[in-house]
């Protein structure tokens, strides 16, 4: 194996073999809803199985935690034993490959779901040169364009990622952007969401220069920024806190889904009957602040946590913003 990206579910590997012919990569942004594509894998050990659908939708989410996600939905019969296989157009050019499905039995019910070969792609290349993928960074706390964004900053769509904090010293900084800007456009595509820019972004190289527009104050301005790294999760811990034992923590990694959302502190591992389980605290917690403290890093989480109980903390689970009182 050259590499594998657990946040895109794509493994590269070598093999030895003769008379392979590959196929030819399709432009997956050229796909629509509608669009003709067939299925190729081994469902259930019937190699070299084909079946058809169509495209069902673009850009679904919600299946690898803190992944980097743009799946394909096809109703296509994706099987067991399909993961790994070729979804292809009807030029027979490579547009995804398979990975999950959503079904109540081991069948397909038409819930299938493929990774674009655009982000195939540009993990490939980094798997090929560097064994790992080197995400990219901007340094910005980032959130969905909501109705009242709409108003309050004089736009013209909900399209777009609203910026609610820069990093001091990140690429955002240095490019110019501030709070409440909204990024509407990287390069030449508008930004659709949260979830469309964090995938461009973290897709993109260090040291990539981009052009951003931003609306600030209403009105549009285009920057440019140069694309920062974004560090490797560090070594999870424990803290000295008592009623925290049983459970790890550190700094926020660039895999985590809330990753440029929420600034704080990842709950990584919580062992079963510890105070911090009797706590309900869970892995992939993100906790945000201590007694209205806001933590930032894992310096200032254990900081906060030694003044001693009893503290409320806050945390984001998911969509859910939750607190409560540890004694």
């Amino acid at each position: 194996m050259i590499g594998s990206d657990p946040a895109t579910d794509i493994a590269l590997l070598k093999i030895e073999a003769d008379d392979i012919r590959a196929l030819p990569l399709g432009d997956s942004d050229d796909l629509a809803v509608g669009d003709f594509v067939v299925v190729i894998g081994n469902p259930f050990g019937f190699g070299q199985t084909a079946t058809s659908g169509i495209v069902s939708a673009l850009g679904r989410s919600g299946f690898i935690r803190g992944g980097y996600e743009d799946f394909i939905q096809t109703d296509a019969a994706i099987n067991k034993g399909n993961s790994g296989g070729a979804l292809v157009d009807l030029e027979g050019r490579l547009v995804g490959i398979n990975s999950n499905i959503i079904s109540p039995s081991l069948g397909s019910v038409g819930l299938g779901f493929a990774v674009p070969a655009n982000i195939v792609r540009a993990v490939t290349e980094q798997l090929v040169e560097h064994g790992q993928v080197h995400r990219g960074q901007l340094g910005v706390l980032i959130g969905d364009v909501t109705p009242d964004a709409v108003e309050e900053l004089g736009l013209q769509s909900d399209k777009g990622a609203v910026v609610a904090r820069v990093f001091e010293g990140s690429a955002a900084d240095a490019a110019g952007i501030e709070p409440d800007d909204v990024i509407v456009r990287l390069d030449d595509e508008d930004v659709v969401n949260v979830q469309d820019l964090r995938n461009r972004i973290g897709l993109a190289s260090a040291g990539e220069e981009v052009k951003l527009v931003i609306v600030r104050d209403g009105k549009p301005r285009t920057l440019e920024a140069t694309i920062g790294r974004a560090a490797e999760a560090n070594t999870p811990r424990s803290v000295s806190a008592e009623s925290l034992a049983g459970a790890k923590f550190r700094d926020l990694s660039p895999q985590h889904r809330l990753f440029g959302r929420v600034a704080g502190v990842e709950v990584v591992e919580v062992e079963r009957g510890s105070r911090a389980w009797r706590h309900r605290l869970e892995p992939g917690d993100v906790i945000t602040a201590v007694n209205e403290r806001r933590v930032g890093s894992l310096a200032e989480f254990e900081d906060a946590v030694a003044e001693g109980t009893p503290y409320t903390l806050e945390l984001q689970r998911g969509n859910w913003q939750l607190s409560g009182v540890i004694r």
